[in-house]
């Protein structure tokens, strides 16, 4: 295998798949990234064998072939050469070549054949999205998504996707048992003809992860999904990433979302104003639940942390509450991660009594709505 191909073209795919190579060293050909060189360009492939990513890059290929290199090394490489040409080739024993200008590096390879196939996509079947909503949708869930939660199916994002003759709509759920975020919103145009279909997937959150950061990239293309089985496809100008769907039943979250009450219970506040209290507020609360008390009186909000060998701290805010009185706890950081994904300039809070599920809303974001569970303090 013989190419060369420009520097910037390279570090993007390069820099695409390093999420996705296997961190933990569990099979050494995992932590490599595959260069398979053709004559209509270059594709670089990574899997961890859950999520598997190609992209297709422009390149002259003087010998076809393919080679698989470690993913974090090559990267380093080219990140540090200058701007330019840069030319790869492998040669005996898998040794990898990398020249540009100067520079010289050899670095040890394995077979391209030893390399795990990625699975055989159809094209057909797949939806168009607006890729900004798609994003939205994303960020405004997965922080809520749980880390290696002793649940599985908690380290996923509900999917559900509704095609109706009018639109389409994407609903994503994330929730760890602490706090729930639920967003959707129309993302298409006419879906499918007749009744309404409704596709459910759970979708790991390294895959939701991956699809945010392409996401981010921009482009003109409008992105593609579908799902098969046990499969889900994203599609975006020249990238295909796969994941597997997570299997097992996810939670009945709309049994814990509060029935929105017009105005009695409904707490309205300035979010940057408690955002920044709440910061403030938490350096002093105690141990790593950042508990934070709440109170809510009428026109106002309190902040209070205490902790035994620190000191306490207070803090007062305006707010629209007109209800009777109220004492609970938050952790801080529960409530922080919500407000950082809300744009809106104002909203609301709602809970029954101290214990109960507290519903956060924003007037700008109808389709959004965040759930987090009170803490005893």
């Amino acid at each position: 295998m013989k190419l060369r191909m420009g520097r910037e073209e390279l570090l993007t795919g390069l820099q695409r798949v390093q999420g996705v190579v296997e961190k933990r060293n569990t099979m050494p050909i995992l932590s490599n990234i595959l260069i398979e060189a053709k004559q209509e360009g270059v594709e670089i492939v990574a899997t961890d064998l859950e999520i598997g990513m190609r992209g297709h890059y422009k390149a002259t290929v003087e010998k076809p072939g393919g080679i698989t290199v470690s993913a974090r090394k090559l990267y380093e490489i080219i990140k540090e050469l200058a701007i330019g040409e840069i030319e790869i080739a492998s040669g005996e024993n898998n040794w990898t070549t990398i020249h540009a200008g100067k520079s010289q590096f050899k670095i040890v390879g394995l077979p391209s054949t030893d390399y795990p196939a990625l699975p055989t996509i159809e094209r057909e079947g797949l939806i168009p999205l607006a890729g900004a909503g798609f994003l939205e949708l994303i960020r405004k869930t997965l922080f809520a998504a749980g880390d290696n939660d002793a649940r599985y199916i908690l380290n996923g994002l509900l999917v559900t996707l509704i095609t109706s003759e009018k639109k389409t709509i994407l609903r994503l759920v994330g929730t760890d048992g602490h706090r729930l975020a639920v967003a959707e919103q129309e993302v298409g145009k006419a879906g499918a003809k007749g009744a309404p279909q409704e596709i459910k997937a759970i979708i790991p959150k390294k895959a939701a992860h991956e699809m945010q950061r392409l996401l981010e990239e921009g482009g003109d293309s409008e992105p593609l999904i579908g799902f098969t089985k046990n499969l889900m496809i994203f599609r975006k100008s020249g990238l295909l990433l796969t994941s597997r769907l997570m299997e097992g039943n996810y939670p009945n979250y709309q049994q814990v979302i509060p029935k929105e009450k017009e105005s009695g219970g409904k707490i309205g506040v300035n979010r940057g104003e408690l955002e920044s209290a709440l910061r403030r507020v938490s350096v002093l609360s105690r141990d790593k639940a950042s508990a934070v008390k709440v109170s809510f009186a009428t026109g106002q909000m309190t902040l209070f942390s205490s902790n035994p060998d620190l000191g306490e701290a207070t803090e007062e805010l305006p707010a629209r509450y007109e209800g009777e009185a109220l004492i609970t706890g938050f952790n801080a950081r529960y409530l922080l991660d919500v407000l950082g994904v809300m744009d809106g300039e104002t909203i609301s809070l709602q809970m029954d009594n101290p214990l109960s599920p507290c519903l956060i809303q924003e007037s700008d974001s109808p389709g959004f709505k965040c759930v987090v569970m009170p803490i005893k303090i």
